[in-house]
């Protein structure tokens, strides 16, 4: 008789706060036997996954990584393998630059059962609780998302900064706080607006967010200046000038 494996689920936990959470993924936490987990997610999340789940921890916060990528497939498959049921806990969406897409391809090659439980991306949830539509009739009609620090074995960079200066849209930057100074001066040298507005949002829809506001040509330096660090979204766009008047409700997401 052949093997019966287990099934896996690459589910995203969503920006940090545990209410955004969908159902399907707090049902899933509930109820799977192995959760391996990134830090992403937060503490509030990591700390409601119940006791009779194992739990390994897969670490990848802040450039501090427990586990290889290719350490986190191996422990996946393993557990499938051994007929357990498996959840893989990331932070926002699992194919939005969380490399759910990897994770899903080697499970296909070893036969495992799969499913994606997508979450709400920080990409459009951090900016709202900070008061930053990341489209709006007056100001964006256009939204792109790129990463901020590629993958560091590639001998080139894919991004394509000359049509990212002249992109007349909001530009949102996922793990972007180490090449801030890169990322933005590639804007400039390419001719951006160098007082296009830009925030920085860390720990976004979390109790301590924290909103660092600036300019493209001085951005670099502010977040210097407040010691800001991962995990942060960058928004950049005539958008961020909404956060002066919306950003006055963001108190009520946390009240």
């Amino acid at each position: 008789m052949a093997q019966k494996y287990g099934k896996v689920y690459l589910v995203g936990s969503g920006p940090g706060d545990p209410e955004l959470l969908t159902v399907k993924a707090r049902r899933l936490l509930d109820t799977t036997e192995v959760v391996v987990y990134d830090q992403l997610p937060g503490k509030a999340i990591i700390d409601s996954i119940p006791d009779s789940a194992e739990k390994i921890d897969a670490g990848k916060h802040a450039g501090d990584h427990t586990l290889t990528q290719d350490e986190i497939n191996a422990v996946i498959i393993h557990k499938a393998k051994e007929g357990k049921n498996v959840l893989r806990l990331k932070g926002g969406d699992p194919y939005m630059f969380g490399r759910g897409g990897e994770e899903a391809e080697e499970l296909i090659a070893e036969g495992i059962e799969f499913e994606v439980v997508p979450g709400i991306t920080s990409a459009v949830a951090v900016p709202a609780y900070a008061g930053i539509p990341v489209t709006h009739r007056d100001h964006a009609s256009m939204v792109t998302f790129i990463t901020g620090h590629e993958d560091p074995t590639k001998e080139e960079t894919a991004l394509d900064w000359e049509t990212l200066a002249n992109f007349d849209g909001t530009i949102v930057i996922f793990m972007g706080v180490k090449m801030l100074g890169r990322n933005v001066g590639e804007l400039m040298k390419f001719g951006k607006d160098p007082k296009t507005p830009v925030a920085l949002i860390e720990r976004g829809t979390r109790p301590d967010q924290r909103v660092t506001v600036g300019v493209l040509d001085n951005i670099a330096e502010v977040a210097k200046e407040r010691g800001v660090k991962a995990p942060a979204i960058t928004i950049i766009g005539n958008v961020v000038s909404l956060h002066d008047i919306l950003g006055e409700q963001v108190s009520n997401y946390f009240d």
